[in-house]
């Protein structure tokens, strides 16, 4: 089942998922880990870009939008799932209404010029910032699912547009902030989920968190500003009804944050909307 996200308030262009929490030990504390499996875990190290780690962050994500870790059976996905952004698509959730549908639709068509989808650029322009399916409708969905079946230059376009938008800025100002693989992964999947603009936005949520605490790059607690980073986004959430149901925070990345599992380290157990998954 596909879930409603996005803070209508995103912008256009460059625009959806306990043990004790882990404290800075002193030298004298005994480790969490045996030192073989700390000396393994410091080894493996490593930021959300890192190829493995990002497979992960694409399943935890597909789990909440998609309720499937088979995140890439998603690019043919598309449908109206009347949130007011028009029609949701693709492995990020594209919408008609954001602009970053219209951003996607543009890429492909120059490098492919003449593609299926390449006749409907008018009309997604047109209805850009609504949720109207005025000019793509009967066709659009089916050509949609059509250009993500037969065509890997589409698929290749989701690819980069998700990680042009929402991936790579996510995961550089996690670095920035000192963040390791689970707290860039935050900040991926609040801006997937929130855009980076707006009230509601990632920008938003981050200037609230940064209020009441401070990120490694500022000399602060890393478990403490996540925590506070996860209380603001899910207050941002519940702003929306669409949003309500903040399981993808709570029972998801808070679980792995109490664990202490900065590194997103598998075996990963979590539930979102009450269904269990696992990485292992």
């Amino acid at each position: 089942m596909r879930h409603p996200f996005r803070d209508p308030a995103r912008p256009a262009g460059p625009s959806r998922r306990t043990v004790l929490a882990m404290a800075c030990a002193s030298l004298a504390t005994v480790p969490l880990f045996t030192p073989s499996r700390a000396a393994a875990a410091s080894a493996r190290a490593t930021g959300l870009d890192d190829p493995a780690k990002k497979e992960i962050a694409m399943q935890l994500v597909s789990s909440a939008e998609n309720s499937s870790l088979d995140w890439k059976a998603q690019y043919r996905y598309i449908e109206d799932i009347g949130d007011g952004r028009g029609y949701t698509a693709g492995i990020i959730g594209f919408c008609s209404g954001t602009g970053d549908m219209l951003d996607l639709v543009e890429l492909y068509g120059q490098r492919s010029p003449g593609n299926v989808l390449a006749p409907y650029l008018p009309a997604l322009r047109r209805v850009d910032g609504s949720d109207s399916h005025e000019g793509l409708d009967p066709g659009f969905p089916d050509d949609w699912r059509r250009a993500a079946d037969q065509d890997p230059q589409f698929r290749r376009a989701q690819d980069d547009e998700r990680d042009r938008v929402y991936f790579d800025p996510a995961v550089r100002r996690g670095k920035e902030d000192g963040l390791r693989t689970l707290g860039q992964f935050a900040y991926y999947d609040a801006m997937v989920m929130h855009g980076d603009g707006g009230g509601l936005g990632f920008g938003s949520i981050r200037e609230r968190a940064l209020g009441r605490a401070r990120p490694p790059a500022q000399g602060g607690d890393e478990v403490a500003y996540l925590h506070a980073f996860l209380d603001e986004r899910v207050w941002a959430m519940k702003q929306e009804e669409a949003h309500s149901d903040t399981s993808r925070v709570d029972t998801a990345q808070r679980v792995f944050l109490n664990e202490g599992n900065l590194d997103l380290e598998p075996p990963l157990d979590w539930h979102v909307y009450g269904d269990a998954y696992h990485i292992g």
